[in-house]
């Protein structure tokens, strides 16, 4: 449980954080750290710098606004949890981070670092993916359903870094997962959107990567009902499966936490 030797550098601002990566090549960003510590720690990652971006504080922040609530990506879970404004505007958002592993991930991981990091089982993807936000970097903005592209990979350039993430406020929403016991990743989570113009349902922990349910949404639009999604099964052959669950017990998984999705926000 000891990693690769490697440089540890603390970044004053993304300019500061841009020019530690490009020195870098194999470098990486720490924002949290929560998946990116335990994976050097196993040997099954080995970057030759770590370059802190947790401390930036142009980077933690949140406001709503116009209809969006913005967050920036160094803030924490905790923070997004207890936050009053996010409740108020979306409280789906704060439950979802209120669920996000135990009280010391929350304390240290962030917002931009499980996006960016975009890890099968994560919560944040379900969120960012289920009300259709946007991702801004040090560079450009991308729509959630352009930058979440499989297993821990996303749209992400070299060389850029995640800044901020712009989250529409929608007229209904919830999220709902089952929990490993242990480690409290989503075995299978569903963040569902209701907003003037449609519906959007996204699914986290099921499969190699966040992905949405257009059955269920055209079934939600024309009726907003835990009963529209009762009888609508994703299909197990691109699902996980492990020792935690099989395919077919995550899809129907999948079929419930969306049931009690809608019921909540309904």
């Amino acid at each position: 449980m000891i990693p690769y030797p490697f440089t540890y550098s603390r970044a004053k601002s993304v300019d500061d954080a841009v020019a530690l990566l490009a020195s870098a090549p194999e470098g990486k960003l720490l924002a949290g750290g929560q998946t990116l510590i335990a994976a050097m720690k196993m040997r099954l990652a080995n970057p030759s710098d770590l370059i802190d971006i947790s401390g930036i504080e142009e980077l933690n922040y949140i406001r709503v606004s116009g209809g969006a609530v913005a967050i920036g990506a160094a803030t924490t879970h905790c923070e997004v949890a207890s936050s009053k404004e996010v409740a108020k505007a979306i409280p789906a958002l704060t439950h979802l981070a209120s669920v996000i592993g135990d009280p010391a991930v929350r304390h240290k991981g962030t917002l931009g670092g499980s996006v960016a990091n975009n890890d099968p089982a994560a919560d944040y993807p379900a969120a960012v993916l289920g009300l259709g936000a946007t991702v801004k970097t040090n560079r450009r903005g991308i729509a959630a359903d352009d930058f979440f592209q499989g297993m821990f990979t996303t749209a992400l350039e070299d060389g850029e870094i995640v800044t901020e993430i712009s989250f529409p406020v929608p007229q209904k929403a919830a999220y709902k997962k089952f929990a490993n016991p242990a480690s409290r990743y989503a075995m299978a989570g569903v963040f569902v959107a209701k907003f003037a113009d449609g519906i959007r349902v996204a699914v986290t922990g099921a499969g190699p990567g966040v992905f949405r349910v257009p059955q269920m949404e055209a079934a939600l639009a024309r009726s907003f009902t835990p009963d529209a999604v009762a009888k609508i099964a994703v299909d197990a052959s691109g699902l996980n499966s492990d020792i935690h669950g099989s395919a077919e017990y995550r899809a129907n998984l999948v079929t419930v936490m969306a049931k009690r999705a809608v019921a909540e926000a309904a």
